[in-house]
């Protein structure tokens, strides 16, 4: 009868440990899985503001001009990325546009 009482006592610590530790590592998982949604933005929420028609190319008056609005063009594309607006293949596309 020890034996058996032995074997039992031991299933009953290797159960409640296996339980506790899986219970932790749910645990650390959620408080992981929470902070990686307060870190990124949700997609389930629709866009404060439609994303912004492409800027339509205006008439170089010299070469220094186009080249600002150039600039300013991709400046205004890494925004909307850095705000989650545009993906990196749209991203890509309209730098392609813009640099010609």
């Amino acid at each position: 009868m020890p034996g058996l009482l032995r074997g039992v006592a031991r299933t009953a610590v290797i159960s409640g440990t296996a339980t506790a530790v899986s219970n932790r590592v749910s645990r650390r998982q959620a408080g992981r899985w929470a902070q990686q949604e307060q870190r990124q933005p949700s997609y389930e929420q629709p866009a404060a503001a439609p994303p912004p028609a492409p800027a339509q190319p205006a008439a170089p008056s010299s070469t220094g001009d186009d080249m600002s609005n150039k600039i300013d063009q991709l400046k205004q594309l890494a925004d909307l990325k850095a705000q989650g607006i545009l993906t990196d293949e749209e991203m890509q596309a309209q730098k392609r546009r813009i640099l010609g």
